[in-house]
């Protein structure tokens, strides 16, 4: 004679099967496959260098321009418009939002006003200027040397 006890579980009734777990993780996936693209994808620190080596870039054309013509070659830098626009080339560079975007650039260049430009001259020299791009705590600079017009690169922890 068999005795069930109310503890005892028929094998069939135990757990999840394989269907409803494959079912699940399909809701959850197409949930999933919904709903992030809405999430706004800030801008990370390799992206935020990423930007910087786009600008030097930017900026070394505009400097071998002027060389290579023997004129001078304007680089527009519009903080407003969160943008740089290169004088030899039709490149524009533009900076998304949530990046603080700031340029030191001289009132003065070769005598006359700068309005906003770094200017390179068929010699090599420049005006100079810094534009400043920061982050959540990450600053990167792209600085103009005056007298070279070499580009650099410098990263900065910002407190």
């Amino acid at each position: 004679m068999l005795i069930s006890s109310p503890d005892r579980i028929d094998a069939g009734e135990a757990g999840f099967t394989l269907i409803e777990m494959v079912c699940v993780l399909a809701i959850v996936a197409m949930i999933a496959a919904v709903l992030l693209p809405r999430f706004p994808s800030a801008t990370s620190r390799p992206r935020l260098e990423a930007y910087a080596i786009e600008l030097a870039a930017l900026l070394k054309a505009d400097r071998n321009a002027a060389l290579s013509r023997y004129d001078a070659v304007n680089a527009v830098v519009d903080a407003q418009a969160r943008s740089v626009r290169s004088g030899s080339s039709p490149w524009i560079i533009q900076v998304p939002q949530d990046v603080v975007f700031d340029a030191l650039l001289p009132e003065r260049c070769n005598g006359r006003p700068a309005l906003s430009t770094i200017s390179f001259f068929s010699s090599g020299m420049s005006c100079g200027g810094t534009i400043r791009l920061t982050r959540l705590g990450n600053a990167v600079e792209v600085r103009v040397n005056w007298l070279t017009g070499g580009v650099e690169i410098v990263a900065q922890q910002v407190l």
